[in-house]
């Protein structure tokens, strides 16, 4: 059964379906032999994903950031970078999140991937259909569901933060959720643009999730690229101490976790009813 979200963007688009760049899902064409293999990668990447996520041993540091914005009501826009997609996919399977898809070959078989462990779908990416994907995404928000974006994909450049999750954010009124994941052991993909990273069977793992980013409904163009400047910021911030994290000493990791402590304390004390 397919988990692909439903489009509330469709019907606005009935007319015309090829609008402009942005709005365009036209799929591209292609041979019989790549369309053979999309079934066939898909299943061999969730098993993949399964054999090994269930072996692996995490440790979250934040965590109740995210907690505390559900508890409130408000569902989250998390961005994180593309080299960890597969261990994201297995801490946050079965929460109905919804992930912007590319329409690629890539795209394809990585949507079986993740909608088999519970993940929502929809269409687009920054270089084709973004905006419908976007429209798709705040309606989606507004019934209750997180929303994801791999910040720098789908082609990179590697660690370079793209706009569409503070717009969405300026759009919906609803908060940036910042996090990366790093691994003990894992075999990276040194030619890939991303270094994509598969986590070795029972490899610990540690994810940092930093204090949410509000992004208010007037700011103006100056006011969103300092919002994406300060995505990047903490994005490369999470990613250098959870990429190190398992080199570093146990009194380096114990005062990294009095600071996320003291983080989520400073939040939860500043907290106000939300707009």
């Amino acid at each position: 059964m397919s988990r692909t979200a439903p489009d509330p963007a469709a019907n606005s688009a009935a007319a015309d379906p090829r609008v402009n760049l942005h709005y365009d899902l036209v799929y591209p064409e292609l041979s019989r032999w790549r369309r053979m293999q999309i079934p066939v990668i898909g299943w061999l990447g969730t098993l993949l994903v399964a054999a090994i996520g269930v072996t692996m041993r995490f440790e979250v540091l934040g965590f109740e950031h995210y907690l505390d914005s559900r508890a409130a009501g408000r569902p989250i826009i998390a961005a994180f970078w593309h080299r960890a997609i597969f261990p994201s996919i297995w801490w946050w399977r079965n929460r109905k999140i919804v992930v912007m898809n590319t329409t690629n070959f890539d795209g394809q078989w990585t949507r079986r991937v993740i909608e088999r462990f519970g993940f929502l779908t929809v269409q687009g990416s920054s270089s084709r259909g973004g905006l419908r994907g976007l429209v798709a995404m705040a309606e989606l928000l507004a019934q209750g569901r997180d929303v994801a974006f791999t910040v720098d994909g789908p082609r990179g450049p590697r660690y370079v933060t793209k706009p569409g999750p503070v717009m969405l954010a300026r759009k919906t009124g609803f908060p940036l959720m910042l996090y990366h994941i790093g691994v003990e052991y894992g075999h990276t993909f040194e030619k890939t643009w991303d270094l994509f990273q598969i986590p070795r069977p029972f490899s610990r793992a540690v994810m940092i999730v930093a204090p949410l980013v509000e992004v208010p409904a007037d700011l103006d163009r100056d006011g969103l690229e300092r919002k994406q400047a300060e995505m990047q910021s903490v994005l490369e911030r999470v990613r250098d101490i959870t990429e190190n994290w398992f080199r570093m000493s146990e009194a380096e990791r114990d005062e990294i976790r009095q600071e996320c402590r003291r983080q989520l304390e400073d939040v939860r004390s500043r907290s106000t009813p939300p707009r």
